[in-house]
C-alpha cells in the first residue's frame, strides 16, 4: 500500500474513531470524550490529509519528470540520428565551408624557447 492510501486509511480511521466515540459517550453518560482525546484524533487526522497530499504531489511530479527524462531521451536520439559523422568535427566542418581542396595545416612547435634564440 502506498503511503498517500495509508495516509487515507489513517485519517478516515482517525475521524470515524473521533466522532463514534463521541456519539456513543453522548449516548451513555451525556457528555464527550475528553478534550485530548478529541485533540489527538483530529491533530492526526490532519497530519495524514496534509502527508496524503504530499505524497500525491510527489507521485504528479515523479510523472512528471520521468516523461520529461523520456522526452529528452527520444529528442536527443533523433538529433543523433540527424546528425552524421561527417558535420561532427572542427575539421570537418572547415572543409565543408571551403570545399574538399582545402588544406588543413597542422601546428608547427609552439613558440621557441628563450635559449633557442
Amino acid at each position: 500500500m502506498t503511503l498517500k492510501w495509508l495516509a487515507v486509511v489513517v485519517a478516515t480511521v482517525s475521524v470515524t474513531l473521533c466522532i463514534t466515540g463521541n456519539a456513543v459517550t453522548l449516548t451513555l453518560n451525556g457528555g464527550q470524550l475528553p478534550l485530548l482525546v478529541n485533540l489527538f484524533a483530529l491533530a492526526t487526522a490532519g497530519t495524514a490529509i496534509v502527508l496524503a497530499v504530499v505524497a500525491e504531489l510527489h507521485d504528479r511530479l515523479n510523472d512528471r519528470l520521468t516523461a520529461l527524462t523520456e522526452f529528452l531521451v527520444e529528442r536527443l536520439r533523433e538529433i543523433e540520428a540527424n546528425t552524421g559523422d561527417r558535420n561532427s568535427g572542427f575539421v570537418e566542418g572547415y572543409l565543408l565551408s571551403h570545399g574538399q581542396e582545402a588544406a588543413v595545416v597542422p601546428f608547427g612547435r609552439r613558440g621557441r624557447g628563450a635559449a633557442e634564440r
